[in-house]
């Protein structure tokens, strides 16, 4: 198939789950023989020189004019003619759905941020000001005019959308550059015996500062044989820095290249995905997140701690590829970092974790899944004139 995919937003490449879930996806429907052509902001030389790069930011670098590049799709569109457009989903989007209309093309809308409106919402109250509702209605009408709506929950998707249309599948980890062993260089040497590692954008629900907390306690009871390595940066760093002053073995790395990260997480003992939801509105609505920072662990092979909340317990079996903890428990997180300590758990955890990243989150099962899904709704549609490769 020729496939169109408007994700002018992101950064390519990036650091961020976006740009990285864009370039996988990407690379990985070019990997299965198709033609692709990814609209992105461009930041360096993409990589993959299977995918067909397009540069077209948004207008003065703002997201939230994404929406006035809607012209230069459908023309692209239209020189193009591909059998799918795929968009991801942004507020201030719509230019790819818009466009798939236009040429006849497979609209295919990519969710992975809530579509409707949760209690507190600001977006919810300007729009009542706005008595019509227009950001509403325009959500709405992106999701109606879509054929196939890709979603790690439904939860985040109108009611009223048919279930028909709706494709519920997780996000993924680069299986074969995240793999346990792998060798390269590190920005740093390891701080403890057991090390724990947090890769994340330090945002508040991310719970970084939870880390911090068990190991002072830790520390306090005397097991300074235990430290973590945090990569990354974000609005939550400098707080979980402050926080972590004076206390011995925990090292920050800033952000680092998406390359780099593999060599980094296999350098380490176990992954730490310790969220918080109370900190995030959003996610009164559920834990709609397929999170690649816990399916990059498990294809390194780290055993993985996280909270049991919500999804997460479906994602990593307690006991089966990592230890979930109470997070109304003090002690939950702390007493499972002293777990991981045996190597011998820690041995198990990782082995299972790896296989289970085989096979239920690789972004190659991601784009079979997604690949069969478009090719059935074309077909449906009376696709006479896919493209074959």
């Amino acid at each position: 198939m020729r496939i169109l995919y408007a994700a002018s937003d992101q950064r390519v490449p990036g650091t961020t789950g976006g740009s990285i879930h864009v370039v996988a996806v990407a690379e990985g429907l070019a990997a299965l023989g198709h033609e692709v052509h990814a609209l992105v902001t461009p930041t360096g030389s993409p990589g993959d020189a299977r995918v067909h790069w397009i540069g077209l930011p948004p207008p003065a670098g703002r997201k939230e004019l994404r929406w006035a590049n809607t012209g230069a799709v459908r023309s692209i569109a239209r020189q193009i003619e591909p059998d799918v457009i795929i968009e991801r989903y942004y507020n201030f989007g719509g230019e790819g759905i818009r466009a798939a209309a236009e040429v006849g093309a497979l609209a295919v809308l990519e969710v992975n941020a809530p579509v409707v409106d949760y209690p507190g919402s600001g977006k919810r109250l300007l729009d009542r000001a706005l008595i019509f509702e227009p950001m509403r209605r325009w959500r709405d009408y992106l999701c109606a005019k879509s054929d196939l709506i890709v979603t790690p929950s439904p939860a985040i998707i109108p009611p009223d959308t048919p279930t028909s249309k709706i494709l519920q599948m997780e996000w993924g980890a680069d299986t074969d550059r995240f793999r346990p062993g792998i060798e390269g260089a590190v920005p740093f040497d390891r701080p403890a015996d057991t090390v724990a590692v947090f890769s994340g954008a330090f945002r508040s629900w991310h719970g970084t500062i939870h880390i911090i907390t068990a190991l002072r306690e830790l520390h306090a009871r005397g097991r300074k044989d235990i430290g973590a390595v945090l990569i990354g940066e974000g609005p939550e760093l400098a707080r979980v820095r402050e926080a972590a002053r004076g206390l011995d073995g925990i090292i920050f790395t800033g952000a680092l290249p998406h390359d780099q990260i593999p060599a980094c997480l296999a350098a380490c003992d176990f992954g730490v995905a310790p969220f918080d939801p109370e900190t995030h509105p959003a996610l009164s609505l559920g834990f709609y997140w397929s999170p690649l920072k816990v399916f990059e662990y498990m294809a390194a092979g780290l055993p993985v701690v996280a909270p049991a909340i919500d999804r997460i317990p479906a994602l990593v079996g307690h006991n089966r590829e990592g230890l979930l903890y109470d997070s109304a428990i003090r002690s939950g997180l702390p007493h499972a970092f002293e777990a991981l300590t045996d190597p011998h758990l820690r041995n198990r955890l990782g082995r299972a974790a790896r296989d289970r990243a085989v096979r239920d989150y690789s972004w190659a099962a991601h784009c079979r899944l997604l690949e069969q899904a478009m090719i059935a709704a074309v077909r449906a549609r009376g696709g006479a004139r896919m493209h074959v490769q």
